[in-house]
């Protein structure tokens, strides 16, 4: 990590914990003890780690999804929904499943993938036929892929036996990716992880990575040279939908056990915040990601510790990005003046 990575970082961090200890004085709590709560919650213990860990495996996923296109030029918000029709896709196919109950497992992983590749290739086929803003597009399918969530699990899917609660019959454990000991942590987090150092690979030392910084840096480039950018749109939007539709079957199959709505819990745009905030690298990704699990994840711990409610650290997670975007604010202006 360069200086000018380390001072941003030190002066992002000195912001937060200025901007975080004015918000818990004024709900009347002390900073110095409310701080100590979110480590110990996050932290604090093999469960605690476990927990930020889980937390934070969408996040990372969802944050490579939006990484992947942002490095050509693409701002896509549409991790979310591509995390739900992944988690719809793969759903799907444990429910009809007929086949040999080995491959069970695989095909579930598979079936979520390609839902988040598919749903992530409507945007990117909209923007090469017809122009259509990504931005926009993607924003409004994570809405459909929300309510076709709450329609499934509220309708045709819906459980018989659970009572009345919308949700989908469970994963049968064949169907489940393993997790690590006994913790809630799945091979999800290292799926998402070597997915993060084969992209740092791709993106830093391939032809196709030095491509796409091309293309994001002049698009006419496309007509002289052999780089097809509607191509590379179609490519891009489908690599970092796979990894949404991924984390959306991992976040059914074995953090819920179930298809039902609400799955996302706002990871779709946390990873977006993160990516962004990143500056679209992969090793700042990584790490940004992991810490705002833990963040989450703490919230139940200082609602039983603290006694203050989890949206708490809804708020405190707002500062956190509040804090990363006024000090890449003043790295800018300070680039500009010299």
């Amino acid at each position: 990590m360069s200086r000018s990575a380390v001072r941003d970082a030190l002066r992002g961090l000195l912001l937060f914990l200025v901007l975080a200890s004015t918000f818990f004085l004024l709900i009347g709590r002390d900073p110095v003890s409310m701080f100590g709560a979110i480590l110990t919650a996050a932290a604090g213990s093999g469960y605690a780690v476990g927990e930020s860990l889980v937390r934070a495996t969408p996040i990372l996923l969802c944050a490579l999804a939006t990484l992947v296109p942002a490095r050509l030029g693409l701002i896509s918000v549409g991790a979310e929904g591509q995390l739900y029709a992944g988690a719809i896709a793969g759903t799907g196919v444990m429910i009809a499943w007929a086949g040999p109950p080995p491959l069970l497992l695989p095909a579930v992983v598979l079936g979520g993938m390609a839902g988040g590749a598919l749903w992530a290739l409507l945007p990117a086929l909209l923007r090469n036929a017809a122009g259509v803003n990504e931005t926009i597009s993607t924003l409004m399918l994570n809405f459909v892929a929300a309510l076709a969530v709450t329609w499934l699990v509220y309708g045709a899917w819906k459980n018989p036996q659970s009572q009345g609660w919308p949700a989908t019959v469970e994963f049968p454990d064949i169907a489940r990716l393993p997790t690590l000991g006994d913790s809630r942590v799945h091979a999800g987090l290292l799926i998402a992880l070597a997915a993060a150092v084969l992209l740092a690979w791709l993106l830093g030392r391939t032809r196709w990575g030095l491509g796409l910084d091309v293309l994001c840096s002049n698009p006419r480039l496309d007509s002289v040279t052999s780089l097809s950018l509607a191509r590379q749109v179609l490519l891009t939007m489908a690599v970092g939908g796979t990894l949404a539709g991924l984390a959306g079957i991992a976040e059914a199959s074995v953090v819920q056990g179930r298809l039902q709505s609400d799955l996302a819990q706002g990871a779709g745009l946390s990873g977006f915040l993160v990516a962004w905030l990143a500056g679209n690298r992969v090793g700042r990704t990584v790490w940004i990601a992991l810490g705002v699990g833990a963040l989450l994840a703490s919230g139940d711990g200082l609602q039983m510790s603290e006694r203050v409610p989890s949206s708490v650290t809804l708020v405190v997670q707002g500062l956190l990005f509040v804090a990363a975007l006024g000090a890449a604010a003043h790295r800018d202006r300070g680039t500009r003046h010299v």
